[in-house]
């Protein structure tokens, strides 16, 4: 190539680098990540600093609020000043509203969040921040999603941050006293009525009973998903014949020993509860809420494991429904954005996965967060793992009248047990007592 020619190219080649770098075939230093010419990138808001009010409805103390989160929280964000309101007289929600307190994070199992949100209208609908941070709704269990989206209308009103369900507890020294095989993941209520009835005998003057349930833990978490109130009509759903099989498979059956009956009417005509298993310890089995260990202390004082929840042969597989606790950004916080990081990272793998070991039930799909399910608990080597053997029932449609409905469904619990009301006549006197409660809370 001639010195002439070669001049030529190289004068056409500069001219070419130069109109790249200055027609935008290139990022310049202005532009963003996102290529986004001339913007900045927007500013880590978990750098600036925010001030966060948390309410529930439930009153946790200060202690259990932060082990449970704020001491977590406040590590991942030390920007962040977090404040915990106790629910007690004084700073009730409606008291806190009527003094302009604001709060910014309200979180609540769901048998009271939408009463908590809902009547106090605090609801937020948290779509676009889902949205805008890129938040994944298929990592979850379905079903506490789901719930959530009848709850909002459609909207997400909440994301589930933990959960529980059911499970069957039993006492190994009970059934090593009458030489009775323990009970099995995968078990029906018919196969665990007959071993229930095993236990239901007199030893000396004690009296032992081989199965009970927490009657309002079982009707609210029902496996059939029947729900209190029928959305459509604000009428008690009582009289549905799938409430009757529930009633007569949990209820009734186990009750039929006239030692069992005898019980009952020693306890008042309320049916065997927690102490019944770990205090007193004439109780060979108990139905009760997968966390139990963890927030009984006599848990420690009995020889105890635990298995799936009983299963009806008509739904294989099918365990309660869980019982999510929801947290969401209210309609009155300032700091949406803020409040919406701490919910992000209370749904993270990260956390979730602490909580997991310390033997709280997490909301993931996640196999190995569910594998690591209490196993920095001093109960590590309890089968655990019974609590995601069945797959979860479809949560039931939530109304605000739920909490009041299920008292007149376990008003007389006890009798219909001993058979001193048929279920017939209780049913009718549940539902006239029901249709009067929803009344009553509409007319406030």
């Amino acid at each position: 190539m001639s010195v002439k020619r070669a001049l030529v190219a190289s004068t056409v080649m500069a001219a070419m680098l130069l109109a790249t770098a200055c027609g935008g075939g290139g990022k310049s230093a202005s532009q963003t990540e996102n290529g986004e010419k001339g913007q900045p990138s927007a500013p880590d808001i978990t750098k600036t600093p925010a001030e966060l009010n948390f309410f529930t409805m439930a009153g946790d103390t200060d202690e259990v609020f932060n082990e449970r989160f704020g001491n977590s929280i406040r590590k991942k964000f030390p920007n962040y000043k977090i404040n915990y309101i106790r629910a007690q007289k004084g700073s009730t929600l409606p008291e806190l509203l009527a003094a302009g307190t604001t709060i910014d994070i309200y979180y609540d199992s769901i048998g009271n969040f939408s009463e908590g949100l809902l009547v106090n209208r605090l609801e937020y609908d948290l779509s676009e921040l889902i949205k805008k941070n890129s938040v994944d709704l298929n990592r979850f269990e379905p079903t506490v999603v789901d719930a959530m989206k009848q709850i909002s209308g459609g909207k997400m009103y909440g994301l589930p941050v933990y959960m529980n369900n059911l499970a069957l507890f039993y006492n190994k020294a009970v059934f090593d006293k009458f030489g009775v095989p323990y009970p099995k993941d995968g078990m029906t209520w018919d196969e665990t009525l007959e071993i229930a009835r095993k236990l239901n005998r007199t030893d000396g003057d004690k009296q032992y009973i081989g199965l009970a349930v927490s009657g309002s833990h079982m009707l609210r978490m029902n496996q059939f998903s029947l729900p209190y109130v029928d959305m459509q009509t604000d009428k008690p759903t009582i009289q549905n014949e799938k409430w009757r099989r529930l009633y007569q498979a949990t209820i009734i059956d186990p009750a039929q020993d006239a030692g069992y009956k005898a019980k009952i009417t020693e306890l008042k005509n309320a049916l065997p509860y927690r102490d019944a298993l770990t205090k007193d310890q004439y109780l060979g089995m108990f139905v009760f809420l997968s966390q139990m260990p963890f927030t009984v202390p006599e848990m420690k004082t009995m020889n105890w494991e635990m298995v799936s929840l009983p299963t009806f042969k008509e739904l294989p597989n099918v365990g309660s429904q869980s019982y999510p606790s929801y947290f969401t950004v209210t309609s009155l916080s300032k700091s949406k954005e803020a409040a919406m990081e701490v919910l992000k990272y209370l749904i993270s793998d990260e956390y979730q996965m602490e909580i997991s070991r310390k033997g709280t039930m997490p909301v993931l799909k996640n196999e190995a967060v569910q594998k690591a399910y209490a196993q920095d608990t001093e109960y590590k080597d309890k089968n655990f793992a019974s609590v995601f053997y069945n797959k979860f029932a479809p949560i039931s449609n939530k109304s605000i009248y739920d909490v009041a409905v299920e008292k007149t469904y376990t008003k007389d619990i006890g009798l219909i047990a001993k058979g001193e009301i048929d279920i017939n006549t209780a049913f009718r006197n549940a539902e006239e007592a029901a249709v009067k409660a929803i009344a009553e809370a509409k007319n406030k």
